[in-house]
């Protein structure tokens, strides 16, 4: 298979993957000596290679010479928004790959990626010439990640946030985006003052010294990255737990591929947008010139929605790329914090009265000075204090008055003059408020809630690792990885190991359970990870059999799964473990409460199906997801004692 890639890092560092999980796969790119490339070449002829990865430059120059003696099966092409004009990330070199479908008109082609709304898949489907094809949408939903927005925030007190933040993710992997090169130099120095391990990334550097900075991201040596978003698509970093916008993205597209580069371990992370107006202004004037001006500005309307966005933020995501869910995700800032709404004629009455008072020649925050009656020079340098709506709005403070403008320019009454030094002019909706009784509402200002991290691990990691086991199997992860030059989450990613201190696998058949551990890394760490889990194992078994004790008091008190983890500050998972262990042991524990003879039966069946396997996820996936995964192992738990 040939697999089309545009970065050099990004076929590396998938190439080390495959090969650490056992598969024959190699990259084949302008960064290697000819002596490398022969090998490679030869190794392709002989047929030990099953991925070739290539850049699209590389791919049409080898197809004129050695490719075409090669046995090419499958064409894949990643990153496939490169290849459209309307894809965020376009690359004009893309366009080649069509060239290469004469000669393999008869070849299955698969064009993948993450990041496409309608009108870049179907325009993909045109720029590479292909067939009929079938197209598979899966989710764009990541639960995991918690989606933030602060609006027209200052620099200090941005700075001051962003601080705390980070000081409540001490060595958490994260990477701070930014429009200018010049504001990620900014950003890494005043981190690195700090206190922070920080390092800025931009296109602006020598090649080797950027090389360097993601290979030291990639191999934890320092955790954060101050980066223009040349920065990320090589990264394939499991670990990355926060990002952060220093500034509204172009367009959605590349702001879900970029926050979409946190947590991909389905571990919770966090990510935060910060913007202001004068971001698009900036947006705007760098689109000016284009021949897609007008597309382009409105993708840039389309973020200002979102970060303007009163109601869940996942679900506009998921509407843009059309996916639609009526259901609040509970996991964004609005969601956490829903609006109450007031009545907001009046406000929104004093605020259009001033701008047409003022000839609608003023921005945003001399409006608010106008409202609250503020005492400022330039305010009585054009005598706006003698105006009848000077003061009006002194109830409302400084930061009330954004929260109310910010929803009045979203819900079209004020519409903002981004060619014309941000002035504000009233819209005709605007207009209707103003000289009508049509009612109006505004969401009230509240005040946010403190982050609660630990309430995120709901959906994902619903587990209680031993911390001194998981710094012993990550300390194990790192020599292994330098042992190997590879980078550590190659190796194991993150939500692995915490499985392994949670759960303390005794034997392999318990360690090829855990997510993550397929039978090559099986046989190369298996040995290692299960002595490790023997040595920090508690000493003192009658504390381990206390807490099953505990649990087995609660279930003879009738209490539901969910009753005893609340009771217990457990997992359901974990209680579900301390219920089985509790039946094996020849308690009298009645494990047809929580699942149906019916079910067991039907586990039985694809049990038998998958070569009589005990691994959860073969059942699960056999069962195409009708019997839920604690069914299954409790199904398993009474199929291996009596059958």
């Amino acid at each position: 298979t040939l697999v089309i890639s545009p970065l050099i890092s990004l076929m590396r560092d998938q190439v080390e993957a495959l090969k650490a999980s056992g598969v024959q796969a190699a990259y084949f790119n302008s960064s290697q000596s000819d002596f490398d490339k022969r090998l490679i070449i030869d190794d392709c002829l002989e047929n030990k290679i099953k991925l070739l990865y290539l850049s699209p430059e590389t791919l049409v120059h080898a197809f004129e010479s050695w490719l075409k003696n090669i046995p090419v099966s499958f064409i894949a092409v990643d990153e496939a928004h490169c290849v459209s004009m309307w894809g965020h990330d376009f690359r004009p070199e893309y366009g080649q790959i069509k060239a290469l479908r004469s000669h393999y008109r008869n070849m299955p082609f698969m064009a993948l990626t993450a990041t496409a709304d309608k009108i870049t898949r179907k325009d993909i489907s045109t720029q590479l010439d292909l067939v009929n094809p079938q197209l598979f949408l899966s989710s764009f939903n990541r639960e995991n990640l918690n989606l933030a927005v602060r609006s027209q925030v200052p620099k200090k007190q941005k700075e001051k946030e962003i601080i705390n933040f980070l000081h409540a993710r001490q060595d958490e992997a994260g990477i701070i985006y930014c429009l200018s090169r010049k504001e990620c130099e900014k950003w890494s120095s005043f981190l690195n003052s700090n206190g922070f391990n920080a390092r800025h990334y931009h296109a602006g550097m020598d090649s080797s010294n950027r090389e360097a900075v993601q290979d030291g991201f990639i191999n934890d040596n320092y955790t954060i990255i101050c980066a223009t978003i040349a920065f990320g698509m090589g990264i394939d970093k499991s670990n990355v737990r926060w990002v952060i916008h220093n500034n509204l993205p172009k367009n959605i597209e590349g702001y879900y591929q970029e926050i979409g580069r946190a947590g991909r371990d389905g571990l919770p992370s966090d990510t935060v947008l910060y913007y202001n107006y004068r971001d698009v202004v900036l947006l705007n004037d760098f689109v000016k010139d284009s021949e897609f001006k007008e597309t382009y500005q409105e993708k840039i309307r389309r973020i200002l929605n979102y970060a303007e966005a009163t109601s869940c933020r996942r679900n506009i995501l998921l509407s843009y790329f059309g996916e639609f869910n009526e259901e609040p995700c509970n996991n964004c800032d609005v969601c956490k914090n829903p609006p109450e709404f007031i009545d907001g004629k009046t406000i929104a009455q004093m605020a259009l009265s001033a701008i047409m008072r003022t000839n609608q020649q003023i921005g945003v925050n001399l409006l608010i000075n106008i409202l609250r009656g503020a005492k400022t020079m330039d305010l009585f340098d054009h005598g706006y204090h003698k105006l009848k709506t000077y003061g009006v709005g002194k109830a409302h403070s400084f930061v009330d008055w954004q929260h109310f403008m910010n929803q009045m320019i979203n819900l079209g009454l004020i519409e903002i003059a981004y060619d014309d030094y941000l002035k504000l002019k009233v819209t005709q909706a605007g207009d209707e408020i103003l000289r009508t009784s049509k009612p109006f509402q505004l969401s009230k200002p509240t005040i946010a809630k403190k982050s609660e991290k630990a309430k995120n691990t709901k959906k994902v990691a619903a587990s209680n690792p031993d911390d001194a086991l998981l710094d012993a199997l990550k300390s194990y992860r790192k020599g292994v990885a330098q042992q190997n030059k590879v980078p550590a989450y190659v190796i194991f990613h993150d939500a692995t190991l915490t499985e392994i201190a949670s759960r303390k696998p005794k034997n392999e058949f318990e360690l090829l359970e855990i997510q993550g551990m397929g039978k090559v890394k099986l046989d190369r760490f298996g040995g290692m990870i299960l002595k490790l889990v023997d040595e920090n194992r508690s000493p003192n078994k009658k504390s381990k059999k206390s807490t099953i004790d505990e649990t087995f008091t609660l279930y003879q008190d009738g209490l539901s799964v969910e009753e005893m983890a609340q009771e217990r500050n457990l997992s359901p998972t974990t209680i579900y473990g301390h219920l089985c262990k509790l039946y094996e042991d020849d308690r009298p524990i009645d494990l047809n409460r929580y699942v149906t003879e019916f079910e067991v039966n039907q586990v039985k069946q694809a049990r038998k199906a998958q070569r009589n396997t005990n691994q959860l996820r073969p059942i699960y996936d056999q069962l195409k997801g009708d019997v839920d995964f604690h069914k299954i192992a409790l199904a398993l738990t009474i199929l291996s004692k009596y059958h």
